[in-house]
């Protein structure tokens, strides 16, 4: 028999079977595989020693390659009982060949069968040994699994019990037994129930009785209970529901942690936090609290008072003292706070010298009876020591509606009281005072944004005339500075001269104003020739303290092209007092510039007329009170005399003499009969606007002269 055909058989054998079984081969793979299965067979059929156990071998090697599937049998069998004799017809003259053929089919079929049965028997024995393997391995986790559960119920940190549904305590761990202190006996002898502490939340029971009626799985929270000795035990209690396989409530299990320590650092930092360390006063941190439940709460018709005290001199104690006993008398005195607060009243200390004391519900008498008994309670010595140590305090009292009010406005009201307590002299109260605060307020306002005024133009300049006695014509002005004030209106000079001295601000207005009045001033030369008057500005003493003071002046009157004969400048005679020679140098060096110096307002400080001789002087303005004794309706001769004798002093000393104040026509001639070189007043004319002096100019009349009866504006 050719190759070929044995090939072709094979073929015709995987083609039958293929797909009867669950055999990982591909149609070639398999193919192959039959092939062999062929040659074994067509060599056993055409042997000359005829063995059908080859037969036997074949079918057993069909259920080794897996060939396990009922028809496989079937096709292989009726292929090689249907074509292998046909297959064979011709290439032998073996008379038993379809014999042979039978013997072989019947013995695949008896190793097909024989395999298959030894394969069954195999592998129910594996599934056998696996599932008593499977069985002792659940035995022993479920051994390891209630050992591990029983070694954690025994041995946790935390607490841990558990109770039926009916509140029974069935179980607890070693853990729970020492934090509450009982034996097993004793706890699992009590209820549920019996655990309530006083102070306990209704919320805590609601969420109980829903767990155990399977309303909720588990709740947790922080929880006080008695220990068995009476104690007290603060706890973060877990409650978990466990259920039966049908989703019913079963029992309750409890995890219970020991948070006392927490709670006794907690309540140590709260402590800390809300009291002064020194004094145990309660501190800044409880005031803002306490205030902050105050205006929380319902306001209604409530009313609250404040004390702002602050101890006067308590810094010198300190510093002269030593730290030490400043601590005692911190000490001595919130002791006496306290002992003069009642019910509903709270004194802390807020830091340094500071106490604060809160009283609720209350009314002004209350509040300002409440400052009288801390003063007096302070007055009397404090022993510190070898010390004997009189204190005394100053007092901001605010007492109002809570319904008008905040807590930062009544805290800073507080705060600006005892400022004025303190500016009025100190060991006293004061009581808030709405009109004095707006005021206060108005001047700080003002005093910050001044530089930005003069930036933006809000300042303007009028002007006084400065008159000639003997025949009132025009001889000078003196410029005198305002504020178009956006929310104020116009401020004059008494306004805000003194704010800007204060803060410094002077120096850049006092520039403006005399670079403002310098160029009228040549405005005015260029227009009228010499019948222009000259300027007159006022020095500020921080303006004539200025390192830069001269070299401004020379730097204003070259850009205006204004002659320094023109330009008179006046101060008054306290900025000249004192030691230091910068001032009188400066005067000095404006004086040979040809700058006139004028001393304003005479007559109302030291007065030190020795110390004229030694100044840079042209012209003495004497103060206007001397001018309101020179009034006929009140004729005070001592008045007469004194400017009788600065008149004839200043001439003396070649200086000539104006009078400030001037109003009617009586002080007119008074003071021209003791020998006043000029005058200064509403009888001549008010402050005016530029223009105003134009026409003045333009008219070259005498101002408020004999026969004119009236001003001349």
């Amino acid at each position: 028999m050719t190759r070929v055909r044995r090939e072709s058989f094979a073929q015709l054998w995987a083609d039958a079977v293929a797909g009867t079984s669950y055999v990982s081969m591909g149609r070639d793979e398999l193919a192959a595989h039959l092939l062999g299965l062929t040659d074994r067979l067509i060599d056993a059929a055409i042997a000359p020693d005829f063995d059908p156990s080859v037969a036997h071998e074949v079918g057993a090697d069909l259920v080794a390659a897996h060939f396990t599937g009922t028809e496989t049998l079937g096709e292989t069998l009726a292929l090689i009982t249907g074509r292998l004799a046909n297959l064979l017809d011709g290439l032998t003259d073996c008379p038993e060949l379809a014999a042979r053929i039978a013997r072989l089919a019947g013995n695949i079929a008896a190793g097909y069968a024989s395999a298959l049965r030894e394969r069954t028997l195999d592998e129910q024995e594996a599934i056998h040994r696996a599932g008593l393997v499977a069985r002792m391995e659940a035995e022993r986790a479920l051994a390891a699994s209630e050992a591990r559960l029983r070694a954690m119920f025994t041995q946790a940190a935390v607490g841990i019990g558990i109770g039926d549904l009916e509140g029974n305590i069935t179980e607890a761990n070693p853990t729970l037994l020492r934090m509450f202190g009982y034996t097993l006996d004793d706890f699992t002898s009590l209820k549920v129930s019996s655990m309530v502490h006083p102070e306990d939340a209704a919320s805590v029971w609601q969420a109980y009785e829903q767990l155990i009626c399977g309303e909720r799985d588990h709740f947790r929270v922080e929880k006080r209970f008695h220990r068995a000795d009476g104690g007290e035990i603060w706890t973060h209690l877990t409650v978990s529901l466990v259920r039966d396989e049908t989703g019913a409530p079963a029992y309750q299990v409890a995890v219970v942690e020991d948070v006392s320590e927490r709670h006794r650092l907690q309540a140590r930092l709260h402590y800390q936090a809300y009291h002064d360390p020194l004094t145990g006063l309660p501190n800044r941190a409880m005031v803002s609290d306490r205030l902050a439940q105050v205006f929380a709460r319902p306001i209604g018709s409530r009313r609250i008072g404040l004390c702002y005290l602050d101890l006067d001199g308590f810094k010198v104690v300190n510093d002269s003292l030593g730290h030490d006993v400043g601590d005692q008398l911190l000490i001595a005195v919130a002791s006496r706070l306290a002992g003069c607060c009642g019910r509903g009243q709270l004194v802390a200390r807020m830091g340094g010298d500071e106490f604060v004391i809160i009283v609720e519900d209350s009314c002004e008498e209350d509040v300002i009876s409440l400052a009288e008994d801390v003063l007096a309670a302070l007055a009397a010595p404090i022993r510190i020591g070898d010390y004997e140590l009189i204190v005394t305090a100053s007092i901001g009292i605010v007492e109002r509606p809570v319904a008008v009010t905040t807590q930062a406005d009544l805290v800073q009201a507080a705060d600006i009281t005892l400022y004025w307590a303190k500016a009025d002299g100190k060991g006293r109260y004061a009581i808030f005072d709405r009109h004095r605060n707006e005021q206060e307020v108005a001047r700080f306002t003002l005093s910050t944004t001044m530089p930005a005024a003069v930036e933006r133009n809000e300042f303007f300049v009028d002007y006084q005339p400065l008159v000639a006695l003997a025949d009132c014509t025009l001889r000078g002005v003196e410029a005198l500075v305002r504020w178009r004030h956006p929310t104020y209106g116009v401020l004059g000079p008494e306004q805000f001269i003194g704010l800007a001295e204060e803060t410094g601000a002077i120096v850049q207005l006092g520039r403006w104003v005399l670079a403002q009045a310098c160029e009228q001033a040549s405005r005015w030369r260029a227009d009228f020739g010499d019948a222009a008057p000259f300027i007159s500005v006022n020095l500020a003493p921080r303006q004539l303290r200025e390192p830069g003071l001269v070299g401004d002046v020379l730097t204003i009157l070259a850009d205006t092209r204004l002659d320094p004969s023109h330009l008179q400048l006046e101060l008054t005679e306290q900025a000249l007092m004192g030691d230091e020679a910068g001032p009188v140098e400066a005067l000095a060096k404006l004086y040979d510039m040809g700058v006139r110096i004028a001393i304003d307002d005479f007559g109302t400080g030291y007065s030190n007329l020795p110390y004229l001789r030694r100044l840079p002087l042209h012209d003495l303005k004497l103060a206007g009170s001397f001018a309101v004794g020179l009034r006929p309706a009140l004729p005070d001769l001592v008045d007469e005399r004194i400017v009788a004798t600065l008149v004839n002093l200043a001439h003396a000393l070649d200086l000539t003499v104006t009078a400030e104040g001037v109003e009617t026509i009586a002080q007119l001639e008074r003071l021209r009969a003791l020998g006043c070189d000029a005058g200064q007043g509403f009888l001549f004319a008010p402050p005016c606007t530029p223009a105003q002096i134009d026409a003045l100019l333009r008219a070259a009349n005498p101002l408020g002269g004999p026969g004119t009866g009236t001003r001349a504006l």
